[in-house]
């Protein structure tokens, strides 16, 4: 008796250290697969079964179908045939049906299937899956030990599967948000409790010019650099994650210098976590690029310095003058007073174009330009315009007409486009400090003409070609505070020509001079009666 006692305590330890090791492997794994794999070859073994299935339902909640999610000895094309057991509830279903629903499913498997052991997985008492295993020979009997190993092996299982269930979830909802950190428009860093970098989006590298694999491991105050109005890296002198009291939300605005020698200004707002007691964790930063709105602001700072004095200008004269002609204690001759009124009406006129490009630009941000078109002579324009100019400037300039022989009148708007022509040929004039020849001419396609200004003057750097029609922008050269103007006449011009459908682009080198060339629709009645 007590040979059989010993047996027995051995046959539960060993049986207790056959389940410590498969609790061990099963728990050890976080991947979903592998675990599945892990329990159900450990389930045939076991339970002594020839193949098996796990199927598990489709919600992490215990609801939804069992779907097969792994088998042993089961080949993969044929497990669609064991659908129809899924189905069942094997401890309320006779065994009549059960041996039943297994042949036909041996037929349609070429498998010896002659019984079926089912192992329910919960957690909690929320379902989790079912544990299939198959025997090619009858036999059901277990003894109350085999039973609770059973039973033991369920449960390590099913909080097997639960964990790498809920891990695959984690790394799905990380992988989810590591694509949005890297689909940002704008710029996603992370730091840790040390300031050192531990995420680093694609728009950090574009804004920055440091690639991700230097960046991360850095300090951020190295690697971004906030730079203040007095050239102090804000993040070692004034870090908004260090102030006192704690910013809940600090937001900060300064320029950086990229790697690859962009300046920028940026605005960076910070989401810090603590501690309970305070103590700072870590930081997400947003960092979103706001050179442009930057420069529009210092623009319109600008514009309204430069529109005040251009205003002033013309008035300060008129009233010059209106006063000096009007002394009582002087008497002057009519030649005298016909120049000062003279002088009166040409800043009149002057102040009258400046108000008017103010409330073009005003109807234009309304979505009111209005453009009324007819048919016209543009080369008659030309010649008219520059005749006008050529009265006012001294002999420096040449101004030449180069119209094509076959050059059509265009269909426009006859004030508008005169706006246009007057105001290139003026900045042709402007940034022309030398002078010299001065062309205004065109050539016609199909059923629109090309029309150009061109100067010798001092030409236009590459990189401000785009954004000389921007709204208030000037470029920045040595002319820049010797001419007059507030920033709108390109802004107005290409508003016009994209108004009648036309498009106007620059070409210019520096020391060569700038053309300016646009397009303008031909004149209906000329095309019909080319078609005629």
């Amino acid at each position: 008796m007590n040979t059989v006692m010993t047996e027995t305590t051995t046959q539960r330890l060993r049986q207790r250290e056959y389940l410590l090791q498969i609790s061990r492997a099963i728990t050890a794994q976080l991947d979903l697969t592998s675990v599945l794999n892990l329990v159900i070859t450990f389930a045939v073994e076991i339970l002594a079964g020839n193949a098996g299935l796990i199927a598990l339902h489709e919600e992490e909640d215990g609801s939804g179908p069992l779907r097969i999610r792994a088998s042993a000895g089961v080949p993969p094309e044929v497990l669609p045939a064991f659908s129809q057991l899924l189905n069942l509830n094997l401890q309320e279903t006779s065994t009549r049906t059960v041996a039943a629903v297994l042949r036909e499913i041996a037929s349609d498997t070429s498998l010896t299937l002659r019984q079926v052991i089912a192992l329910p997985l919960t957690l909690r008492d929320a379902p989790v899956g079912t544990i299939y295993v198959f025997r090619a020979a009858v036999n059901v009997s277990f003894s109350m030990d085999e039973a609770q190993l059973l039973q033991a092996f369920a449960d390590q299982a099913a909080i097997g599967v639960s964990n790498a269930r809920l891990y695959q979830s984690v790394l799905r909802e990380k992988q989810r948000l590591d694509a949005m950190i890297e689909q940002s428009a704008d710029g996603v860093m992370i730091v840790d409790h040390r300031w050192r970098i531990t995420t680093f989006n694609r728009a950090m590298e574009q804004l920055t010019g440091w690639p991700r694999s230097e960046a991360i491991g850095r300090p951020c105050a190295e690697v971004l650099a906030i730079q203040d109005v007095n050239d102090n890296n804000i993040c070692l002198v004034d870090c908004p994650l260090q102030r006192r009291p704690l910013d809940e939300n600090p937001i900060v605005e300064g320029r950086i210098m990229s790697r690859d020698g962009r300046e920028r200004y940026i605005q960076s707002r910070y989401a810090p976590q603590r501690s309970p007691n305070g103590a700072f964790l870590g930081a997400i930063a947003n960092v979103r690029d706001i050179t442009d709105q930057k420069k529009d602001e210092e623009s319109q700072i600008t514009f309204v310095s430069v529109v005040s004095h251009e205003l002033k200008t013309p008035v300060s004269i008129i009233k010059g003058y209106a006063n000096l002609m009007s002394r009582e204690d002087a008497e002057w001759n009519p030649q005298v007073i016909r120049d000062g009124l003279h002088v009166i009406e040409e800043e009149a006129d002057r102040l009258t174009r400046q108000i008017q490009d103010l409330l073009d630009v005003s109807r234009l941000q309304a979505g009111g330009l209005r453009i009324d078109k007819t048919d016209w002579s543009l080369t008659d324009m030309a010649q008219s315009v520059a005749q006008a100019f050529a009265t006012q400037t001294d002999d420096r300039f040449e101004f030449q007409l180069r119209f094509s022989e076959d050059f059509l009148p265009v269909h426009a708007d006859y004030e508008r486009i005169r706006m246009v022509l007057t105001n290139l040929v003026s900045n042709a004039v402007k940034y022309s400090p030398e002078g010299g020849i001065i062309r205004i001419g065109g050539t016609a396609q199909a059923d629109y003409v090309i029309v150009y200004v061109s100067d010798q003057g001092v030409g236009i750097p590459p990189e401000e070609q785009e954004r000389i029609f921007d709204r208030f922008y000037r470029v920045d050269n040595r002319l820049k505070r010797d001419t007059q103007g507030a920033g709108l006449g390109l802004f107005l011009t290409r508003a016009i020509i994209e108004a009648h459908g036309g498009t106007i682009h620059v070409e210019s080198q520096l020391g060569r001079g700038s053309r300016f060339i646009f397009t303008l629709q031909a004149a209906r009645r000329q095309l019909e009666s080319e078609v005629v």
